[in-house]
Formats: structure tokens, sequence, C-alpha cells
């Protein structure tokens, strides 16, 4: 049976990889991006182009009532949903907490954690037996800076994705009687295009001398991971928080 899954930030980087390695294998892939809707298209005519069914969605995360729209749109155009990948996420420029605004913290907040939220409350209104749905898996992309902090740059962003893991550990808990398994990928630093976005488009090979394994992630690795624990061959995991940073 085919099954259907939203890659949240799905149109670059890690959520790009994730959709274009879900279609491979068999999944049905709703493409969210925020604003850049050439680079989500691209990704759907890929998957279009190797026999896949694909739909590129907009919505602003942050934005309920964008979130409540997207959901719709994948259940008339796709069908139930199955899986959620909560990918999209969003970094500042590198600063000390004493130099920080609130505004930055609450658009940090209202996208990587308040819009993670969001959309897994739509998803297990989906996917829970308690619904009426047939049961589903939802990953969380967190990052090994809610261990490290990022002390002296991101320290914002990482208590954000620590929120994730706690996130990822209660919901795992409240669903998995009613056939939802929640999961998270943790990546280490990875060679996207994140780190420009923050002003530091070297970042990711800058910091490789730091990592045991002496380089930064792919967005494939962690693609990789995510499909893993979507699926069957994880089906006895939930509530695991999974490192993938090349030893940190």
């Amino acid at each position: 049976m085919e099954r259907i899954l939203l890659v949240t930030g799905g149109s670059r980087g890690i959520g790009a990889a994730t959709a274009l390695l879900a279609a491979q294998r068999g999944y049905a892939v709703a493409v969210n991006y925020q604003k850049n809707a050439e680079a989500a298209e691209a990704v759907v005519r890929q998957i279009r182009e190797a026999g896949g069914r694909a739909l590129a969605v907009q919505a602003d995360v942050a934005d309920e009532a964008q979130v409540l729209r997207m959901f719709a749109q994948v259940d008339e155009a796709l069908g139930r949903l199955d899986a959620l990948v909560n990918n999209a996420g969003v970094v500042d420029r590198a600063q000390r907490v004493e130099d920080m605004s609130v505004a930055r913290w609450q658009r940090q907040f209202a996208t990587n954690v308040i819009g993670a939220f969001t959309c897994a409350r739509e998803a297990v209104r989906r996917m829970s037996t308690r619904h009426g749905g047939r049961g589903g898996a939802i990953v969380n992309v967190s990052s090994v800076a809610a261990k490290l902090g990022s002390a002296n740059q991101y320290v914002d962003y990482a208590a954000s994705k620590a929120a994730i893991d706690t996130f990822t550990l209660g919901l795992a808990h409240e669903v998995a009687g009613e056939g939802i398994r929640v999961n998270a990928v943790r990546p280490g630093v990875i060679d996207t295009d994140i780190h420009a976005s923050g002003g530091q488009p070297d970042r990711a090979w800058r910091l490789a001398p730091n990592i045991p394994m002496q380089r930064p992630g792919t967005a494939q690795e962690i693609a990789n991971a995510i499909l893993w624990l979507l699926g069957d061959e994880a089906s006895y995991a939930t509530g695991a928080v999974l490192d993938v940073g090349g030893g940190r």
C-alpha cells in the first residue's frame, strides 16, 4: 500500500533529500515550502519524472492557519497521511545571548518548536487509531546543538532543538498505544545552505577538524536515518533520538 508523507521544509537540504529518498521507496510525498516555490517544484518534478506522486504545498509552519490549509490540501490531493517529517527550521546569525532580541527568539521558537507541535498535532488527528486512522510515524529533526548548547553562536537555536527532543519523548509516550511512532534524528554539522542563512556559508567545513570523523555530514546521510525511522525496520522504535553527527 502506498504511504503518504509530508516533509516540512522539503524544498532544500535535508528536507529535499528526504522527500526524494522517500519517493524512491514508494511514498507519495507532499513537499512543504515557505517561500521558494521554484525549489519545491524542482523536487516534485524529480519525483514525478521517476514515476512517483508528489505535491508542492506552501505554508509557513509558524502560522496555524497556513498549517491547517496545508494539511487540508494534502488530504485532498494525496490522501490520509501516514508519515510526517518535521524538518522546517530557522537559524539566525551568530550572537551571544546578551546581544539577542526577543523578536529573534520568538521567530526561532515559532518555527522550530510551535511549528513542529502544530504539524504533529494535525498528523496525530489523522493517523491515530483513536481518530479512525491506521497509525503512522513522525520523525522530528533536532540537532546535536541541543546537547552542545552552541555558546557564542546559536544558544536560542540549540534551546529550540532541546525542546524538540523533549517533545519527541513526550508525544511518543502519548500516542504509542494508538499506532503512531514518534522519533527524532539529531544531525551534527551538515553541509547544507542553512549555514549561509546564518551568515556563515563556510561553517560546515570550518568546523570539520572538531568532528571525530573530520568532515561534515551530507543531507543524504540524514535522509537515510530519517527513512529508517519512518519504515517498518524501526517498528519497535519510539521515543528515540538518533544522533547522526560524525561522533559528536
